[in-house]
């Protein structure tokens, strides 16, 4: 193997080795989530037409649980690095800054897909949704990934303990994710409210993700992606750019 993948060997050998707490716990959260908001919500929150609450929100589930296992695991490895000084090691490589970007990236959307495809496969039981567009499934779902770890990256090179860490994601990921629409139409908010989802980055990940099931969403797939796309390439460059100059972490 060369040296980025070498890297990304070890990034996903990091996570699994403990896959009990990285890949089915979430997967275990995304499932409490259904069952309490989908016994006490179905019937009572309108979506769109012919498709049950509980089958509403199991793709939002699906993306809510890539998107966040995905930052989770670029920014805690940088920042475990950083905390134990193992960063060292990986910092005596001759790897290039688009060698280092690859691999933790890459570890980053393996394990959000993981999640992702447990989440959907437990939630089978509860409900199965259509495949209307499988392709805008795929896309999304590495798309969102993709940022996410990113993301991760660039909050796990800013960070120097695990507390700014946790602050960046209860403060920023938490909150966008919550109201990005995975729990609801945001048709079904004041047109105040419709305005302010619109400005926020993850509902068009999850309503892109959202219409690649069920062929409705709250905005056009093709602008959904257009938007995640372009965040993702200015993130990325971002990223790559704090990597090349060795950003809090080389003196």
């Amino acid at each position: 193997m060369n040296g980025w993948q070498t890297l990304l060997k070890k990034e996903v050998l990091r996570f699994w080795k403990v896959s009990f707490q990285t890949v089915a716990a979430p997967v275990l959260t995304a499932v409490l989530y259904l069952l309490v908001f989908g016994h006490v919500l179905e019937g009572r929150v309108l979506v769109y037409d012919r498709i049950s609450y509980t089958a509403f929100i199991i793709p939002g589930l699906v993306m809510m649980s890539i998107l966040q296992n995905a930052f989770a695991n670029s920014s805690s490895s940088l920042v475990q690095s950083k905390i134990m000084g193992s960063m060292v090691f990986v910092l005596l490589t001759p790897l290039s800054h688009w060698a280092w970007f690859s691999a933790y990236v890459g570890a980053a959307m393996l394990r959000g897909l993981l999640v992702g495809v447990g989440v959907f496969l437990v939630t089978l039981f509860f409900a199965v949704p259509d495949f209307a567009a499988p392709l805008w499934i795929i896309a999304f779902a590495l798309l969102g990934a993709a940022i996410m770890g990113t993301l991760g990256v660039i909050a796990g090179l800013w960070a120097d303990k695990f507390d700014q860490m946790a602050a960046f994601q209860n403060f920023l990921i938490m909150p966008l994710t919550f109201l990005s629409g995975v729990f609801y139409s945001i048709h079904s908010l004041p047109a105040f409210w419709q305005n302010v989802s619109h400005l926020n980055p993850f509902f068009y990940m999850i309503d892109g993700f959202r219409y690649g099931f069920f062929g409705q969403s709250d905005v056009s797939p093709w602008t959904s992606f257009a938007i995640v796309g372009c965040a993702w390439l200015v993130i990325s460059a971002l990223a790559v750019h704090l990597l090349r100059i060795g950003y809090k972490i080389r003196n």
